[in-house]
């Protein structure tokens, strides 16, 4: 069975590690043994089918600019600790032999953590049977200088051997953010979105949430603005008679959870995993931009409004949501411009505009089809 050596580091929300897990499941479904290396906070409940875990020791965003990285208790990174890190990851890789290196984002992003990267892509090529290395990058990647896109191209043109791009062309090209396309297109190969679609299927039938405006967060982590806004957005809007209800995501920080005081016709409670049921139900989503969160409320949404949230060194969830709004598709708070005034304003223009069941639907089949791609290209 090939083997299939996953790196995933998740820095400020868990989205990186929730895609990660489904794709790891896909890969064990089709055929892989799959060892998935977490270089983050750890998360219960990731369900992995069949993959196997190991968490290193675990390091974070120091705050929401992403610019330093921490251990969890906040201290900084120091080269002792950088060094474990690169101890274990090269021992992992030795004793698993893989077939195949997966990175998460890298070489596109995740470009602190370049001490460790640089060294295990270096040592997989060094192995006596030297494995397929290919990065796993999302729709959209932060938009760079350029001498930060030459580093990407050398990168890849050195030690990477395919781009698995896990979105749609149709709906957000991989150019529109990346500026250096024209030089790695030969070796990029789209998979479609990876979505949890079992998770979809198996929450049809209920009536949760009939007709009300869901508002969700994700993790969390940087929430709580859109929380706020939504709460004082409510009585300025035509859905103002209907339930509101706040999904906070586990990692809200505990003093925004407490600010909220529930009143009539809100409703607030966690995050749920019956998500899916209930924007199918609902008559609006207003959400953040993340990647499952869109590909969640693209497949199952009537209406929905998009809030990115951004910052110097986060553009990912702008450029998407602005893809998605010059086709219509969905109504957009643009970064820096959040208020009850301009969310009620987005809601107008989403009860306006087209159903979401309009349009075609998006390319889903991201993990079956990354299980295709890898064993095509290990045949080669």
């Amino acid at each position: 069975m090939r083997r299939v050596f996953f790196y995933v580091q998740h820095l400020l929300g868990i989205g990186h590690l929730r895609r990660a897990a489904v794709l790891a499941r896909a890969l064990v479904a089709g055929g892989f043994d799959v060892l998935l290396v977490s270089g983050g906070a750890p998360v219960e409940g990731l369900v992995l089918g069949g993959a196997r875990f190991y968490q290193l020791p675990p390091l974070r965003a120091a705050d929401e600019s992403l610019r330093d990285l921490a251990r969890l208790d906040g201290s900084p990174v120091d080269e002792a600790f950088q060094r474990q890190r690169i101890d274990v990851l090269l021992g992992l890789l030795r004793a698993e032999a893989p077939d195949v290196v997966l990175t998460e984002q890298f070489p596109f992003g995740r470009t602190r953590l370049r001490f460790e990267l640089l060294p295990l892509l270096e040592a997989a090529h060094g192995l006596p049977k030297p494995p397929l290395i290919a990065c796993s990058v999302r729709d959209v990647v932060r938009r760079a200088r350029p001498e930060r896109i030459a580093e990407t191209e050398q990168i890849l043109e050195r030690l990477f051997d395919a781009v698995l791009i896990h979105g749609d062309p149709r709906l957000v090209p991989f150019e529109r953010s990346f500026a250096g396309w024209a030089r790695i297109k030969e070796r990029a190969f789209y998979t479609g979105y990876v979505s949890e679609r079992d998770l979809a299927q198996g929450m049809r039938n209920s009536a949760e949430g009939q007709d009300e405006v869901v508002v969700s967060v994700g993790g969390g982590a940087v929430g709580a603005p859109l929380i706020k806004a939504a709460v004082a957005a409510r009585s300025k809007t035509a859905l103002a008679d209907r339930p509101w209800r706040l999904l906070l995501g586990e990692n809200l920080p505990v003093r925004d959870r407490a600010a909220l005081v529930g009143e009539k016709g809100i409703i607030v409670e966690p995050a749920r995993p019956d998500f899916t049921t209930l924007l199918g139900n609902a008559a609006l989503s207003i959400s953040q931009a993340g990647y499952n969160t869109v590909i969640e409320t693209l497949r199952c949404a009537d209406r929905a409004v998009l809030v990115p949230f951004a910052s110097d060194r986060e553009t990912e969830q702008a450029d998407r949501a602005e893809a998605l709004a010059e086709r219509g598709m969905v109504a957009m708070v643009a970064p820096g411009t959040l208020s009850a005034q301009s969310l009620a304003d987005a809601v107008g223009r989403a009860l306006a505009g087209p159903s979401l069941k309009n349009f075609p639907a998006c390319d889903v089949d991201g993990g079956p089809k990354t299980v295709a791609l890898l064993h095509g290209l290990l045949a080669t």
